[in-house]
């Protein structure tokens, strides 16, 4: 299966070389690589187009956008953008940050994934981060759920779900919409990613109401919202993060802020919400 890989990145400089070096070492090749340039202030393009340079399936698109941080938009943009580059001759599209290092087999067994059902739409392993000079496990999300900073789509389920959401929320909505069309989402706990830089580092003081907005736009309803509030603002060992978060749902509520799903699958998400949490307290 041949395998494309997207890269958005923005001042990557001291990372993005050893997620390269990670990738150029798999033991199945990506057939093409392209990262993208985002307004980058440092030296990223160069050590890019070092890679480039020796290896021929690694190309670089430059793009210039708005240097703030805001979660989602930005990133799929980038994303988007480099997608724009590529031609269509590929089974597995990916998406993936410039701040990891993935085990050499990472990819050979994504594949072994994708080859073993055909309705299995999406893959991924999880997101380890250093501490103490140990790597544990980022817990910042539930086991059967894959980290928006390594994703790897089916080409049919990627059109089927319509590509990338531009908003916060698109790492949650892309795998309920795969549920809703009936693709399987599988998750790998023998694939352990090294994430170099936490999650969250660069998002400014706006950012954090963002993700209530993301809740309201997946069409959670407020009960569903309350819940993963609680649960996420917890995980991140943040308590009065909770706060943020329900402002951010009632903002985009009031403002009235277009839905990323249809009505269908907004009834969807919620009915299968409330079947995940109805598992997990009984």
């Amino acid at each position: 299966m041949n395998y494309y890989i997207v890269i958005p990145s923005h001042n990557e400089e001291k990372f993005i070389s050893l997620t390269l070096q990670s990738l150029v070492q798999q033991t199945v090749k990506p057939n093409k690589m392209v990262v993208v340039n985002d307004n980058s202030t440092d030296k990223t393009e160069d050590v890019v187009l070092a890679f480039a340079k020796e290896y021929p399936y690694i190309s670089l698109v430059n793009k210039t956008s708005d240097a703030i941080h805001l979660p989602g938009s930005k990133v799929i943009q980038a994303f988007q953008k480099g997608l724009e580059s590529l031609d269509e001759n590929y089974d597995i599209i990916v998406k993936a940050d410039g701040d990891l290092i993935f085990p050499p087999n990472y990819f050979e067994t994504i594949i072994s994934h994708f080859k073993s059902d055909d309705k299995i739409g999406m893959v991924g392993g999880f997101a380890y981060i250093e501490k103490n000079g140990d790597w544990i496990l980022e817990n910042l999300t539930d086991k059967d759920h894959i980290r928006g900073a390594f994703k790897a789509y089916r080409k049919e389920c990627f059109k089927q779900i319509d590509g990338l959401k531009p908003a916060m929320g698109w790492d949650t909505v892309d795998e309920l919409l795969c549920k809703f069309y009936n693709w399987k989402v599988v998750t790998d706990k023998s694939l352990k990613v090294k994430h170099l830089k936490p999650t969250g580092a660069n998002y400014n003081k706006t950012a954090r109401y963002k993700q209530g907005e993301a809740f309201y736009s997946l069409g959670y309803g407020f009960l569903i919202t309350t819940i993963a509030s609680a649960k996420l603002a917890m995980m991140k060992k943040k308590p009065l993060l909770f706060f943020d978060y329900i402002k951010g749902f009632w903002k985009a509520k009031s403002g009235k802020k277009p839905l990323l799903v249809s009505d269908e699958q907004a009834k969807f998400i919620r009915k299968y919400r409330l079947k995940k949490m109805r598992e997990k307290l009984f």
